[in-house]
């Protein structure tokens, strides 16, 4: 009873100062009004009973004249000012911010959304921040309302846009608040250090939330952008800022651990300076331990390497923490061999693991090698073979280089691996993960790499300069020796080596030429002038063209001829061009047939690809010479498939209307020698592709070959586009789609995507939508789950390009006929 006589004079003092603000225009009542309850701002009841409510009554009362900024009313602002900007900032942020959302645009709001710029300008957040900071402070706030604070703290740009839309002020924007917030916490963290210095307790618990509450929301980088490159400094020389920051980060709540974590981490330069803001958090937390072993390392690979190498060298500098690089090390080495795992990841993926995988190895040191050794060799070999057998060139090679660098490391003798492969830039990124790693901080190694510069230049320079000096003195003894040098010497550049053998005039002369010769010059001879050739003479090319092509398709390199591999696919394509129907037939037939290699089968897919491109060119433009096949260069599979992945994607463009671009103008169709013969070229490739023989199994463990016939119909069936035949060829095709459309190889996938895309443009809707049928429904959903859900970047792509064309056919064929007047 006696508290609430206590509290009646001071409720109702309060009362009447508000009906005065509230009613009255006379500037010495107001003064006088806004003057007491300025007073009662040292009364700790009325901060914690009815500042609150003050505020809203003056934020929302109709009178202004404390906002004004006219010196005949300083009177009233200097009192207004001290009571908005002395009194408990959490309260008075609740309010502004509760104010402004709930108020029409009128100018009331303009004069909160002031009163709130000037609230962030005078430092009011940090006084917010250091009043949760003291142990001692009185404090009756209840878990509900702290966590208001802490979300309207962190979401205050969103609360104001949200209202003020294009109006919002560049103070309240993410880019100025968040720096803003994270420098008011680095006040906050100094106060912190010098309060314990002087003895006073102090607790890091809500600005660890607010932290948080600010990371999961995905505003890391703003904070941590400030706040790292002051506190990598401070905790660099000073072990109390080191142990402030290893508290605050166990204070994070372990809803946002991940985000805090990911984001110091990637903007920290180094595994030394991880180690003094981290500590050995890694080992005290569990959530900390799954995030940096697991998270980061297995199931995220959109970091960039350098996080990597500090999150890694974090682990290795300390002994506690270095059982848990083995544990990682352990972890990455059954992902990196598990064959399920490479058919179901992304090439991006199985990157950032290899980079994991070769930096774990790089840390560990002899003794942990040869515990760990059994492990890493069952990785190397289990691994290494099952990107071998992987299809994309990426992988393949990627398998190689950690395949050398692991039995390097293992250092067995005898058994180390060695492959031959075109270096790029990945794999000069891989090697170089190898090398010596520093856990220094970048900016404190900078200098040492400048002296190892000096030192090594010093004795380049030495060297060169001895080098000068012994060649100058060399010369001039020989110049005085040397008679010969007034003589001009003989232009040589026009020479031609003088052959034994003369190149075959005649197709029947080539043909024996490569049949029976064993001379390495007459073979090559004879290849350098097949294609012209067979182009110039068309009634003796068509006498022996199935023949010829047999010879060509089993003649092997065995003389190292160069250019090898281009002469003899363009003298195979001359003769596919120039007797099509018969050399088609042999083709598609031995395709199938046993006792042929991969490569062969493969040269087949190429051959015919190459051939029907020609045979599509307009008749109008008639082929003169062996012009277009000389420019044909052997090109890489992965290559071949690019470019006509190039040519389809042009063709979808063309068929994509663009508001900005006006309406698409049609292509004229023109008549080709392709089109007659179109059906030739892709039906008997589809006849027996179910069927397993000894030496090929293209529905099982030939899934390369599967692949590029896959891309290789495609092809065909984009070529027939107003082909007689199309709607038949689109047809088989999707039939034979369908059935290989869930494969596990990637390859596969994206040529199942390609095939599916090609028949979508060729097709006429009317004839796409008949034969899909009662599947149109499963068609889009497949097509949206690859699109969604598929592990590889290409097919996803390729799947909504599908979808794409896929609804462009239908609404072609719903719109109503324009009709003609």
């Amino acid at each position: 009873m006696a508290s609430a006589g206590s509290e009646v004079p001071v409720r109702l003092q309060v009362g009447s100062c508000l009906r005065t603000l509230s009613t009255s225009r006379d500037p010495r009542e107001i003064a006088n009004s806004l003057s007491a309850l300025t007073r009662f701002l040292e009364d700790g009841e009325f901060t914690r009973l009815h500042y609150t409510h003050a505020l809203k009554v003056l934020v929302s009362a109709r009178s202004c004249q404390w906002f004004s900024s006219s010196s005949d009313d300083d009177e009233i602002r200097r009192p207004w000012h001290e009571f908005v900007f002395t009194g408990p900032p959490d309260q008075t942020l609740l309010v502004l911010l509760d104010t402004i959302s709930s108020t029409d645009e009128c100018a009331g709001l303009d004069r909160c959304v002031s009163v709130l710029e000037k609230f962030l300008s005078v430092g009011r957040l940090e006084a917010l921040l250091w009043s949760r900071c003291k142990v001692g402070r009185v404090s009756s706030d209840s878990s509900q309302l702290t966590e208001t604070v802490i979300g309207h703290l962190a979401a205050l740009p969103s609360i104001t846009s949200n209202r003020l839309h294009t109006k919002t002020p560049d103070a309240f924007l993410p880019r100025q608040y968040y720096p803003l917030l994270a420098t008011n916490i680095l006040c906050t963290l100094e106060k912190t250090c010098r309060a314990l210095r002087d003895g006073q307790d102090c607790s890091l618990g809500f600005v660890a939330q607010v932290l948080g509450k600010v990371c999961m929301q995905g505003y890391s980088s703003f904070i941590f952008e400030t706040l790292v490159p002051r506190l990598s400094s401070l905790t660099h020389t000073d072990p109390l800022w080191q142990r402030v920051m290893q508290k605050l980060l166990e204070k994070i709540p372990e809803r946002c651990m991940e985000s805090v974590i990911t984001g110091l981490i990637l903007n920290l330069r180094g595994a030394a300076a991880v180690s003094r803001l981290m500590g050995n958090l890694v080992v005290t937390n569990k959530k900390a331990q799954f995030v940096l072993t697991h998270k980061l390392v297995l199931q995220q690979y959109q970091h960039p390497t350098q996080l990597l190498k500090s999150l890694l060298g974090y682990l290795a500098l300390n002994a506690e923490r270095r059982p848990l690089l083995k544990q990682v090390l352990q972890s990455v080495c059954q992902v990196w061999c598990n064959s399920s795992a490479i058919k179901h990841t992304c090439v991006e993926q199985q990157l950032y693991v290899s980079k994991a995988l070769l930096l774990c190895v790089a840390l560990l040191d002899h003794s942990e090698i040869e515990e760990l050794r059994e492990e890493m060799l069952h990785c190397m070999l289990g691994g290494v073979q099952c990107r071998l057998d992987s299809n994309i060139e990426r992988i393949r090679r990627m398998g190689m280089l950690v395949g050398e660098c692991l039995s390097h490391r293992l250092d067995v003798p005898g058994s180390q691996l060695k492959f031959k492969y075109e270096p790029d830039e990945e794999i000069r990124e891989l090697k170089s993960l190898m090398e010596s790693i520093s856990t220094k901080d970048s900016e404190e190694s900078e200098p040492e790499h400048q002296s190892d510069d000096t030192s090594r230049l010093q004795p380049e320079s030495e060297t060169c300069l001895t080098q000068s000096v012994t060649s100058q003195s060399g010369h001039n003894s020989d110049s005085e020796l040397d008679s010969d040098d007034d003589l001009t010497p003989y232009d040589m550049s026009s020479d031609q080596e003088k052959k034994k053998s003369a190149p075959p005039r005649y197709v029947r002369d080539c043909l024996e030429a490569l049949m029976s010769s064993n001379d390495a010059e007459s073979v090559e001879c004879s290849l350098q002038v097949a294609e012209g050739l067979l182009r110039k003479n068309v009634k003796a090319t068509q006498e022996v063209s199935v023949q010829f092509s047999k010879v060509l398709l089993h003649l092997d390199d065995r003389y190292n001829t160069e250019g090898f591999q281009v002469l003899r696919q363009n003298a195979m394509v001359a003769l596919t061009v120039t007797d099509t129907k018969p050399v088609v037939e042999y083709l598609t037939t031995e395709f199938y047939s046993l006792n042929y290699s991969l490569r062969q089968r493969l040269d087949i897919l190429e051959v015919l690809a190459l051939s029907a491109q020609e045979l599509s060119e307009p008749i109008t433009n008639k082929h003169t010479g062996a012009q277009p096949i000389a420019s044909v260069a052997a090109r890489d599979p992965s290559d071949d498939i690019t470019h006509w992945r190039q040519i389809v994607e042009k063709r979808i463009q063309s068929k994509t209307r663009r508001i900005s671009k006006g309406a698409t103008r049609m292509v004229k169709a023109v008549p080709n020698r392709y089109a007659p013969v179109a059906g030739s070229f892709i039906f008997p490739l589809l006849r027996k592709y179910d069927r397993s023989q000894v030496t090929f199994d293209l529905l099982g463990t030939d899934h390369l070959v599967l692949g590029r016939l896959l891309h290789t119909l495609g092809l065909l069936m984009h070529l027939s586009t107003n082909a007689p035949v199309a709607s038949q060829m689109g047809r088989a095709l999707l039939n034979f789609v369908w059935a290989v459309r869930f494969h596990t190889d990637q390859m596969v996938r994206r040529g199942v995507m390609f095939a599916v895309c090609a028949v979508f443009l060729s097709m006429p809707s009317d004839t796409l939508l008949m034969d899909l049928g009662d599947d149109l429904m499963e068609t889009r959903a497949w097509l949206a789950d690859v699109a969604e859900n598929d592990c590889d970047t290409d097919c996803r792509s390729l799947a909504v390009q599908g979808l794409i064309l896929l609804d462009k056919n239908l609404k072609t064929q719903l719109q109503l006929p324009d009709v003609e007047t």
